[in-house]
């Protein structure tokens, strides 16, 4: 079944929501996919819904490694969803950090999740609704972010969130274990959703 939702899409942390996360890791050998990752993947993909990965990097201005080597990052997750016939929209990072060891990226951005900078400039770039999207993460950070965009949200409740600081804004709309659950509400929602005004085809 394909859904297409008035450019409905979904946008997924990387570290820890779609791969293992390996704190400040640019070795492609180091990139593997979370249990779960591939198979939800599939299912959104095959739905129609445009999936576009959104990653705070400040390794970068921590000086740990080159803005540069994120391209390796990208060509990896690139070649290990493309394996599975998987093809994301976008890749979208932040290398910034307020007290960040190289200048030039010490500034208060608006991109650095919780705040929705990145979101909003995919949106832009790939003409998608953030109100008909879904934004995936594992910590409340991501909520927070994707909820600053108009975006419904799943938190992955898989033990990488730690300070639990509610708020409205922080507040996922679902709480699944891996990605496949995800994919499996998120489509069931874009279903109903289908039956609203806006929605532009719904086809078996």
């Amino acid at each position: 079944m394909a859904i297409t939702a008035s450019r409905a899409a979904v946008f997924l942390d990387k570290d820890g929501t779609l791969v293992e996360n390996v704190p400040y890791n640019v070795d492609p050998d180091r990139i593997t996919l979370l249990p779960g990752a591939l198979e939800g993947l599939r299912l959104l993909h095959g739905a129609g819904l445009p999936l576009i990965v959104i990653s705070n990097q400040s390794g970068v201005a921590r000086d740990y490694f080159p803005e540069q080597a994120l391209e390796a990052v990208r060509a990896r997750l690139n070649e290990l969803l493309g394996a599975a016939g998987i093809e994301l929209a976008g890749f979208y990072y932040c290398p910034h950090l307020p007290e960040a060891a190289v200048s030039r990226y010490a500034v208060e951005c608006d991109c650095r999740k919780p705040q929705p900078g990145l979101f909003l400039r995919a949106a832009r770039e790939l003409d998608l609704d953030c109100t008909r999207s879904w934004a995936i993460g594992d910590i409340l950070h991501d909520v927070e972010a994707g909820h600053r965009a108009g975006c419904r949200t799943v938190l992955l409740d898989n033990g990488h969130e730690t300070e639990w600081e509610l708020s409205p804004l922080r507040t996922p709309d679902l709480v699944c274990a891996d990605l496949t659950q995800a994919a499996g509400l998120i489509l069931a929602r874009c279903l109903e959703q289908a039956s609203h005004p806006g929605v532009t085809e719904v086809r078996a």
